[in-house]
């Protein structure tokens, strides 16, 4: 065997690496900004018409109330695969992991609810005195994006304690659960109650499958896609499905409901939950196609060149977002850390300099995926306040993000400089 046919690397390292790479948290967030880039463009270039046609494309069944078009089957379809992969992280945090003990989950659940309560105060502020729905955007600012959050956070923290990172991946995590309930509870309208009811049989189905050990594909997906389309036609924000079929799913290892993912070194089997097996298996469909499909066809906004900019950054929508972004989510999360760890008990079991939080509170303010859908669900795709609303995002997420990574890269260097952890000059 000559030596250039010796060194070449075999097809299953290849795609081994490559499954590696998309996995990673700088991947997802590069894959995501790139197409929110390639929308900007779109929006606002000769091919717009080309953009907002394929956009505005209806197709599907009229049953169900599933003849939508295809931004619509972004947000509502391919954002529940997004969802299904954070309920099955919620989950597992919540049966197994940092959320199972009350007093260690205490800060960072604390924490997001003040990160949700604070910029939805500054958004009301700035709109409510304005005519007609603006105030009805009130939760756009209160959702952080895991993908962009934690590859920023990915690229410019090393070095600092895993902790951190453990910190803002669960305030990440629950500032979701909070918007998933916000949008299960105040967008949803005209509520039907018998497709409800009807979405339960799938659903226990579905439950009853995972639960025995069932990983087929064949059963597992069409009683999803039941389920999905029977929430859907109940008025309920269909992304709720996801979260439902993710917690049916056993996150502890039961003799049934369990997948062995290798040895140990006496060769006796390791298994791991379903939660971990399915988030393993459909996180790379939510990276590589759920979210990047959807940014395209959100984020595609009609800028109108400098006076469209001005007349959106004179809009209080806009400005209530962007303000809400980028100094009410610090703000919300530092209070209600800095209320809570008060308590001696709580203070005891988390340790953090208020230096890493400061940096970890503005990147939260990157509220990109959820914030964009519920603009849409509170002005309707297209309409000029979902415009100046997709501004205030983007705007917004930009400078939260840029102000974080500053922050925190600039920590990290600090402990790079020094050899160990800063000096603990407020350690929580």
């Amino acid at each position: 065997m000559s030596s250039s046919s010796s060194s070449r690397t075999a097809p299953h390292e290849i795609w081994r690496g490559i499954r590696q790479t998309v996995r990673t948290d700088t991947f997802g967030g590069i894959l995501l900004l790139a197409a929110t880039v390639a929308a900007l463009l779109l929006a606002n270039s000769p091919a717009a018409p080309w953009y907002v046609g394929i956009r505005e494309t209806s197709f599907g069944p009229e049953v169900l109330h599933l003849d939508l078009t295809v931004a619509h089957w972004a947000a509502d379809g391919l954002l529940a695969i997004f969802f299904f992969v954070v309920g099955l992280e919620l989950k597992e945090e919540i049966v197994a992991g940092r959320l199972r003990s009350p007093r260690v989950a205490a800060v960072p659940v604390i924490g997001a609810l003040g990160g949700v309560i604070v910029p939805a105060l500054i958004f009301v502020a700035f709109t409510a005195a304005v005519p007609g729905d603006a105030v009805r955007g009130w939760a756009i600012p209160t959702a952080t994006d895991i993908a962009f959050a934690i590859a920023v956070f990915a690229v410019v923290a090393k070095g600092l304690p895993p902790a951190l990172r453990v910190f803002l991946l669960t305030l990440a995590v629950v500032d979701d659960l909070f918007a998933i309930t916000i949008i299960a509870t105040v967008y949803t309208d005209d509520l039907q109650p018998l497709w409800l009811a009807a979405a339960v049989v799938p659903l226990v189905l579905f439950a009853l499958a995972v639960r025995r050990g069932i990983r087929h594909w064949w059963v597992l997906i069409p009683l999803a896609i039941v389920t999905w389309g029977f929430v859907h036609a109940s008025g309920v924000h269909a992304t709720i499905a996801g979260v439902v079929l993710a917690f049916m799913v056993p996150a502890t290892v039961t003799p049934r409901a369990r997948v062995q993912v290798g040895t140990d070194a006496d060769g006796a089997p390791i298994h791991d939950a379903l939660t971990a097996h399915f988030a393993d298996r459909f996180g790379p469909i939510s990276t590589l196609i759920a979210l990047p499909i959807f940014a395209f066809f959100s984020a595609g906004v009609t800028v109108g060149g400098w006076d469209g900019l001005t007349a959106a950054f004179a809009d209080p929508v806009t400005l209530g977002i962007l303000v809400g972004l980028v100094l009410g989510k610090p703000i919300g999360i530092l209070l209600a850390v800095f209320l809570l760890t008060r308590i001696p008990a709580v203070r005891r079991t988390f340790e953090l300099r208020w230096g890493d939080m400061v940096g970890v509170g503005l990147l939260a303010g990157v509220g990109f995926t959820v914030a964009l859908l519920v603009g849409e669900l509170s002005y309707g795709v297209g309409s000029l306040e979902d415009d100046h609303a997709k501004i205030g995002i983007l705007t917004g997420s930009i400078v939260a993000a840029i102000l974080g990574g500053v922050v925190l890269a600039l920590r990290a260097r600090r402990v790079r400089q020094t050899g160990s952890t800063p000096p603990p000059e407020g350690a929580l």
